[in-house]
């Protein structure tokens, strides 16, 4: 079933289209006892794979990668190696470079960050990698207070038992395509590999800058990782009642649900492989990446608020639409926020980043607790803006003759809109002020 937590074939995270979507084909797999990973890094492929001629009599231990090779968001990885099959194990992805403390390291975060930024540049995977860090963090269950069985973000998704789920299909091409990033920065957890490319992916898109940290915990097993079923579904009989049902379940509410719903201005949907959208439009005939599929809005692989403005109108037969996408403006409580974002970008924007940082700490175990913070400097509050008013004692409002000549003098001894003057100042001026007062007084007597 097409999974609408996935950012291109249902709600919030369905994509079926590899190459720009969020849902991919889903590799078969199966477990594998002589591994202990469930695929190999590109560096190590030649030593990790077998040959073609050898996979009829392994394939019961062999991980399939049908579906990569066509891709061409893969092909620099991977593309020499479509014709070979890599042994899996349910130990997990790239068991062999975990991180060798709980916390990630600060400045290999940073250097993360921009390989990861690189790599979208070259592939267009912006979808899949968002799709990804939401799949890992949306099993949160609010009503568990143990860690990892409450789910949420731990990279539990690295790991075939989770990977099989069906709501999962095709995250195996984004695992694959950061699995170098992760062998490159060994002190960086999947758990925030998988969230900082899923927010490098919004803001290189175009989208907010997103107030994230870091510093999460990764499960250490299978065993971890939590049953089916936690992630939403594109077609419900009830979409506007799934849809509560399943992010309630996280401590989300109906706005940070209609925001979330935002992303799928990114990606598009194959009906080949997730049951949703045409084969083709007049916007992903040409690609980027391979062509193909239905996106939700014309520019699907930039980030704005043209998802409910497509969806509002409904004008362009093109342009996909899933029942959980509609109910947005069905629903009165979600229409409101829906109404809001359409009209207000900047408010979208806004919500949407404070939605998608609360969604990416969910479930998550932080070493440190508080978090790392890799942004350089924190963020400041804007200095006040000067209003004239505000220096008058009288209840009546100033002229604005009487504004711009203040200001103008205010200006004048050194004081701008985002320079206010030091309090000190104001105090020598009084100073000042006394002392000829004082002048005057005594030469007068």
């Amino acid at each position: 079933m097409a999974d609408p937590f996935s950012l291109t074939a249902t709600f919030s995270l369905s994509h079926s289209s590899f190459s720009c979507s969020l849902l991919p084909p889903m590799a078969t797999s199966a477990a594998a006892a002589a591994s202990s990973r469930l695929l190999p890094s590109a560096a190590r492929a030649t030593a990790t794979t077998l040959s073609l001629s050898s996979r009829s009599s392994s394939s019961s231990r062999s991980f399939s990668l049908k579906g990569l090779g066509s891709s061409p968001l893969v092909s620099g990885l991977f593309l020499n190696q479509k014709r070979s099959l890599a042994y899996v194990s349910s130990r997990g992805f790239s068991a062999a470079s975990a991180p060798k403390c709980a916390a990630s390291d600060t400045e290999q975060l940073k250097s993360a960050r921009e390989d990861i930024k690189q790599l979208l540049k070259n592939t267009f995977c912006h979808p899949i990698l968002v799709r990804l860090g939401w799949h890992d963090a949306g099993t949160y269950n609010k009503n568990i207070e143990e860690w990892p069985q409450r789910g949420g973000a731990n990279g539990s998704l690295r790991f075939e038992i989770e990977l099989k789920h069906g709501a999962n299909a095709g995250l195996v091409n984004a695992l694959k395509l950061l699995q170098p990033i992760k062998d490159k920065y060994s002190g960086v957890t999947y758990a925030d590999l998988f969230q900082l490319a899923s927010a490098t992916a919004i803001e290189e898109a175009g989208g907010p800058k997103l107030p994230m940290k870091y510093g999460r915990v990764d499960v250490s097993g299978p065993e971890q990782c939590p049953e089916e079923g936690r992630l939403p579904s594109a077609g419900p009989p009830s979409p506007a009642d799934h849809l509560r049902e399943v992010f309630y379940r996280m401590g989300l509410n109906d706005e940070e649900i209609v925001a979330l719903s935002g992303a799928h201005t990114l990606g598009r949907s194959r009906p080949d492989r997730s049951g949703w959208g045409k084969p083709e439009t007049k916007y992903t005939k040409d690609g980027p990446g391979a062509p193909g599929g239905e996106s939700w809005t014309v520019q699907w692989l930039k980030f704005d608020n043209s998802y409910f403005k497509d969806i509002k109108e409904r004008k362009d037969e093109d342009l996909l639409v899933l029942p959980t996408d509609a109910v947005l403006f069905d629903d009165p409580s979600f229409r409101v926020y829906a109404e809001k974002y359409a009209e207000d970008q900047e408010a979208f924007f806004k919500d949407y980043a404070e939605a998608h940082a609360k969604l990416s700490n969910l479930g998550a175990k932080f070493d440190p607790p508080e978090g790392i913070v890799i942004d350089d400097g924190a963020a400041k509050p804007a200095p006040e803006k000067f209003v004239a008013a505000k220096y008058s004692s009288g209840k009546r409002e100033l002229s604005d003759g009487m504004k711009q000549k203040i200001r103008a003098e205010y200006e004048a001894i050194g004081g701008s809109p985002d320079k206010p003057l030091q309090s000190n100042y104001f105090l020598n001026i009084m100073i000042v002020i006394a002392v000829l007062a004082f002048l005057t007084w005594l030469f007068g007597n």
